[in-house]
């Protein structure tokens, strides 16, 4: 590669904690053990920031980190509660009944709001969260976001908002249902 001038794309290490005053609005129960036996055990959720087309794209998914499956998500031009309460939305459509996992996130602005704390609860879901500023507490999140950000975002270039969000779906789609997944034998 070195000889031809040819290189690989990599990813941009960009990581922002929230900096606000954070209480102990719950604690680390997952503490980096990311092994689920069964589905709906432990799930995982953050928001990663896309620039295109010089406006803003925010994604804001759930992973099962039984077989990092993205169970629901939501996309957004503007980072707000809207787009938590949809994702949840979906979320709670496919909980089934018997389920009472534990949704970890970090200390972002949207996890810390007591109606988030009031749906999670609502839907018998335990709430999790990492440590403030460290983002290895919830590395399977990150570690989807920085795949998702190499395989279809890094050096492209997209002709509108529109047509980014439409391959964000489709790149959800195809991580979901034809990856290659040594996790799901």
């Amino acid at each position: 590669m070195k000889v031809l001038n040819i290189r690989g794309k990599q990813r941009k290490s960009k990581y922002k904690s929230y900096r606000g005053e954070v209480g102990k609005i719950a604690p680390n129960l997952i503490q980096r053990d990311f092994h689920a036996d069964k589905p709906f055990e432990k799930l995982t959720t953050d928001v990663t920031e896309f620039s295109v087309c010089n406006e803003k794209v925010y994604l804001s998914p759930i992973l099962d980190m039984y077989n990092n499956e993205i169970i629901s998500y939501a996309i957004s031009t503007s980072p707000n509660f809207w787009q938590t309460r949809e994702m949840l939305k979906g979320l709670f459509e496919v909980l089934p009944k018997n389920a009472r996992p534990v949704l970890h996130s970090d200390q972002g602005w949207q996890y810390q709001m007591r109606e988030f704390q009031r749906l999670l609860k609502e839907h018998n879901i335990t709430q999790s969260m990492s440590r403030k500023g460290n983002c290895l507490d919830n590395s399977v999140m990150e570690n989807f976001f920085g795949r998702l950000k190499v395989e279809m975002y890094y050096g492209e270039k997209y002709e509108s908002v529109n047509a980014f969000i439409k391959k964000l779906e489709e790149y959800i789609y195809y991580y979901n249902n034809e990856r290659i997944s040594l996790k799901l034998k």
